[in-house]
């Protein structure tokens, strides 16, 4: 039961921060994933070590490629306030 837990968790968070383009949290909870994957707190029938190691290799894989995503994020720019006409009267976008 509690692998469902964290695993929703996880895989929510990453997706959240993936919408949000914030990829370097997202790298984090991926590389989290991982380490729960493979002491089997997520995708494992029990806890131990190693319970599940092509799955936790995977969310290192994911980690790793939205590392480097976070390295190519374009921030959109701010948008620019126009100046009030000498008149009084403001000027329309």
């Amino acid at each position: 039961m509690a692998a469902r837990f964290w695993g929703g968790l996880i895989l929510g968070a990453t997706a959240v921060c993936i919408i949000d383009r914030n990829f370097k949290k997202a790298s984090g909870f991926a590389f989290a994933g991982a380490i729960l994957t493979f002491f089997g707190f997520m995708h494992g029938e029990r806890i131990g070590i190693a319970q599940t190691p092509v799955v936790a290799a995977s969310y290192v894989i994911v980690s790793v490629i939205l590392l480097g995503c976070s390295k190519f994020v374009v921030v959109a720019p701010k948008p620019v306030e126009m100046p009030a006409d000498p008149h009084g009267e403001t000027l329309a976008a």
